[in-house]
């Protein structure tokens, strides 16, 4: 089913009550606007980037430039999405397992818009730099590049990392099984085993394979 931002775009699909600045890692995907095709095409199981996804590329390259308590992990750039894995890391540089984060029992309330140096500021940056970018390259001033929000796991253990890292670098490989492909031709297994790993509620709540 193609997205719909009127049936989600009212909902916050964050997880209620957990501290978006907290050291840990953060598995994430992006989608483009539609999922279109915007950043190449996957050939013989390898993914060849366009002008677009090499800006993409480059921008998420960029995130620890922005924001230095970030590291890069993982990520790869696919025709219609991204994912990567981001660490959030203390003030000594030092990476923080997510495990050892938890939601806040008695969270205060959020202030509107996005928490600096959070998850969704890091995110919100990155989707900017690279529309402002790809409309300048396309001449394309306010067309809309992204989808409207994003998704995150907090990844809790090292075995979902592991399994999450692999899921990433084949993630090319896989696109005939993968769920953003729309000429998908089945499940893949291996995405299920990350749903399994980790153990806890995705954002939004929906099965990854």
């Amino acid at each position: 089913m193609p997205y719909d931002p009127s049936r989600h775009h009212r909902r916050s699909i964050r997880l209620k009550g957990y501290d978006y600045t907290q050291p840990g890692a953060y598995f994430i995907t992006i989608c483009t606007h539609e999922r279109a095709h915007l950043f190449g095409a996957v050939v013989e199981g390898k993914m060849q980037l366009n002008d677009a996804g090499r800006i993409a590329e480059q921008r998420w390259r960029d995130i620890p430039v922005h924001f230095p308590h970030v590291q890069l992990d993982a990520f790869v750039i696919m025709p219609n999405h991204v994912h990567g894995v981001l660490w959030i890391v203390a003030n000594n540089g030092a990476r923080v397992g997510a495990t050892h984060a938890s939601p806040l029992r008695n969270a205060p309330i959020p202030p509107r818009g996005p928490v600096p140096q959070s998850i969704g500021t890091i995110i919100g940056q990155f989707k900017s730099a690279v529309t402002r970018q790809i409309n300048a390259l396309r001449n394309a001033p306010g067309a809309p590049v992204w989808q409207r929000n994003y998704y995150e796991h907090i990844i809790r253990n090292e075995l979902a990392l592991n399994a999450i890292r692999r899921y990433i670098v084949e993630n090319p490989l896989r696109w005939p099984l993968d769920r953003y492909n729309p000429e998908r031709i089945g499940k893949d297994p291996l995405a299920q085993e990350i749903w399994k790993l980790m153990n806890q509620r995705a954002s939004p709540r929906e099965d990854p394979s």
